[in-house]
């Protein structure tokens, strides 16, 4: 061998591993036998592999599993971990064995090799770092728990924020009433803070689905190891990890009623992917409605004007485009095709096991990371500094021809459809043309019309 690797061993023979790697054999066959993405396993992924690893060890220590000294150094190994450390030691593709034995493995020879370093004897990756684990119970663990802490601090919060943020702005723009439109047609007039009102229950009611599926997600696989029997665990192990994890999380975690259907399914992670994908929808009907009511500036609706960002065009100068509802479209976008990814993963549970964890893990990680970090932008980068172009809106309410709906009742409903096709055609205002072709005076047409009580449920409210 060259001085830039050395042999290492496991049960399948000696292989080549590089020298300044903390991992071993298996990390190496994995590296070699999956080079296919070059996309590896997210940060807060391996952060709670290596969390397990440490409740792990903790539980072993006070069952008499595990000796102090070795417990102890698996436990500061992970520290390290956790903290960042080491981070290019993860190399493994995520399209790996589908039960992610691999990353598991990966997790357990890096701690090895340094619980090694600390305790000043040899730590083994399997028999110490591994004790009462398989990575058939870890790797569904480790999906459940990461999902769990990122929906906790990070998404639940964010999607607060843009929740606050538009019931704020709804605030500011209460006295603004603009034209209705349903088929994109002109309809009857709303205010602007009931437009957005209906945006703000839509996050809402996204904090309350997440907050419904977490206690399925809180259930977890630990302590189930091979297929569901808890084969080579202590008795007491699951309960006793998942009251230690509680208590290092703050989340109610629990041992699953049955880890035959914690190894086999992936359910509950069925269900939150399709809560987020809920919360993809409502970003994209909220990003669509910005950008038409952003749309112009001259040709378009013209309603709102949103922060300029950056410069729209390489060719056409002073052009300006709504770049943030465009992430969060595409965003929107990425977080339904996760979705799918993951419903077709759900039903790969064959007999006592899933096989497609790792992309489940991926794509669950990254639906909840980039749904909170575009909730942020949209709040402070579209929703809160956007500004109303009262002129605009104007205009266009007082030749709405619809709001004739409003006298429906008095001159009944032929009469409102002549008035309102004989004021579009002429392109004046309702009032005006109304005045002509019924008994009602201009005074009573101007209450009766008054967009403002129009959008209150009911004529003269």
């Amino acid at each position: 061998m060259t001085e830039h690797f050395r042999i290492e061993k496991d049960s399948m023979g000696e292989l080549a591993v590089p020298t300044n790697a903390l991992y071993a054999a298996q990390t190496q066959r994995a590296i070699n036998n999956f080079p296919i993405s070059g996309l590896t396993m997210p940060p807060a992924f391996i952060k709670t592999v290596a969390l397990i690893k440490k409740t792990a060890a903790s539980v072993n220590i006070n069952l008499g599993e595990l000796d102090a000294v070795t417990g102890h150094a698996i436990i500061q190994a992970v520290e390290c971990i956790i903290a960042g450390q080491h981070a290019e030691q993860f190399p493994i593709d995520v399209f790996q064995t589908g039960s992610g034995t691999s990353t598991n493995m990966n997790v357990n020879e890096v701690l090895a090799n340094l619980a090694t370093k600390i305790a000043g004897k040899t730590v083994s990756a399997n028999d110490d770092v591994n004790m009462g684990q398989s990575s058939n119970d870890v790797i569904p663990t480790a999906i459940h728990v990461s999902a769990a802490l990122e929906c906790h601090n990070r998404l639940l919060p964010a999607l607060r924020h843009l929740a606050e943020t538009i019931e704020h702005k709804a605030t500011l723009v209460d006295d603004v009433i603009k034209t209705g439109r349903t088929h994109l047609m002109d309809a009857m007039p709303v205010r602007m803070s009931q437009e957005l009102g209906g945006w703000a229950l839509q996050i809402r009611n996204a904090i309350d689905r997440i907050h419904a599926t977490l206690p399925r997600v809180y259930k977890l696989a630990q302590g189930g190891t091979a297929v569901g029997t808890g084969i080579n665990a202590h008795p007491e192990f699951a309960k006793q990890f998942a009251d230690l994890l509680s208590r290092e999380t703050g989340l109610p975690f629990q041992p699953n009623e049955s880890f035959f259907e914690s190894l086999s399914t992936q359910d509950a992670i069925v269900e939150l992917s399709g809560q987020l994908k809920v919360i993809a929808v409502s970003l994209m009907k909220i990003a669509n409605d910005l950008r038409w009511m952003n749309s112009g500036p001259l040709a378009g609706l013209g309603e709102i004007e949103l922060t300029a960002l950056q410069p729209g065009s390489s060719i056409m100068p002073g052009k300006v485009n709504p770049v943030i509802p465009e992430a969060v479209a595409m965003v929107a976008a990425q977080v339904i095709g996760n979705d799918a990814t993951i419903t077709i993963a759900g039903q790969s549970g064959t007999f006592q096991l899933n096989v497609m964890l790792p992309i489940i893990a991926y794509n669950i990680l990254q639906s909840i990371d980039i749904l909170a970090n575009v909730s942020t932008v949209l709040a402070d980068k579209a929703i809160a500094g956007f500004t109303v172009r009262a002129d605009n809106l104007q205009q266009a309410l007082a030749k709405n021809p619809i709001l004739v709906t409003a006298l429906n009742p008095i001159i009944g409903y032929a009469k409102a459809a002549e008035v309102a096709k004989a004021a579009y055609k002429q392109k004046r205002p309702i009032i005006d043309v109304a005045a002509e072709m019924t008994d009602l005076s201009v005074q009573e047409l101007e209450k009766l019309l008054n967009p403002a009580h129009l959008t209150q449920g009911g004529i003269g409210q």
